[in-house]
């Protein structure tokens, strides 16, 4: 079987941690953990699996991490996951069987189901949420700019069949401590990217942008398919642009 490393940037995951590892057990020949300073048994968990653990600081951008495991493997593929995140069993199976295949494709695209507010989204642009975790070791990494970033792969890529689960938000104080902690980078990035406080950026933000993403994933990627979930998420999907624009002019306001 083809050397497979499963790659992970934890921080305080004990509750996530070990389902995600369980659920690589047939397919990791070796697990790579970079630990941002956790505080509970997130490391305890990780030596349970003989992972190859590195410590140091928990950056803003998280991707950052993930690169330092990256670089820390040594398997001939990359399986890159969050420790809220579960392959299921089709998805081990299917991933054995392409990186044993003698092919020039580098990485691949994987579906993605997201769990939020007690089931999994279906609609409103959230599935098929493929992400591009599956790659060469020396072909892929992430650019370690923005939290919602994607890895960047030299050469073909493909696209595999079977879902990965990602468990991100089982409960809403969860999603809320996310989404604060998104706000602020996202704050941060628009002063990074010279924009200017006035009337028109501030109807923009606060108005056109929030309305125009509220009316294209509940409406147009049918978002209202998934009930109250599908409707919270949208609302609150709109509501970044607001909230990080006043966060932005609040805590920059002194330092123009």
């Amino acid at each position: 079987m083809t050397k497979v490393s499963v790659v992970l940037a934890v921080f305080n995951e004990e509750s996530n941690l070990k389902t995600c590892l369980n659920s690589v057990k047939d397919l990791a020949w070796e697990i790579v953990v970079v630990d941002g300073g956790s505080k509970d048994k997130t490391l305890d968990i990780a030596k349970e699996f003989d992972a190859k653990i590195i410590r140091t600081n928990n950056p803003p951008i998280f991707h950052i991490n993930k690169n330092k495991a990256i670089d820390a493997s040594s398997g001939d593929w990359i399986l890159q996951l969050d420790a809220d995140e579960i392959v299921t069993k089709g998805l081990v199976e299917e991933i054995i069987k392409v990186t044993a295949l003698k092919s020039n494709v580098n990485g691949y695209w994987i579906p993605r189901k997201n769990f939020f507010l007690g089931r999994f989204l279906t609609k409103g642009g959230q599935y098929p949420d493929y992400t591009l975790r599956l790659y060469r070791r020396g072909f892929g990494r992430l650019p370690a700019i923005d939290v919602h970033e994607q890895a960047v792969v030299e050469g073909k890529v493909g696209f595999l069949k079977n879902d990965l689960l990602h468990l991100r938000d089982k409960s809403f104080s969860i999603y809320l401590e996310r989404f604060n902690r998104y706000t602020d980078l996202f704050s941060s990035q628009l002063k990074e990217a010279g924009i200017k406080k006035g009337i028109f950026t501030f109807i923009d933000f606060l108005l056109f942008k929030p309305l125009f993403w509220f009316i294209k994933t509940y409406f147009r990627h049918r978002g209202y398919v998934d009930g109250f979930p599908g409707f919270v998420f949208a609302l609150f999907s709109s509501l970044r642009f607001p909230v990080a624009f006043l966060k932005f002019w609040i805590h920059y306001e002194n330092r123009d």
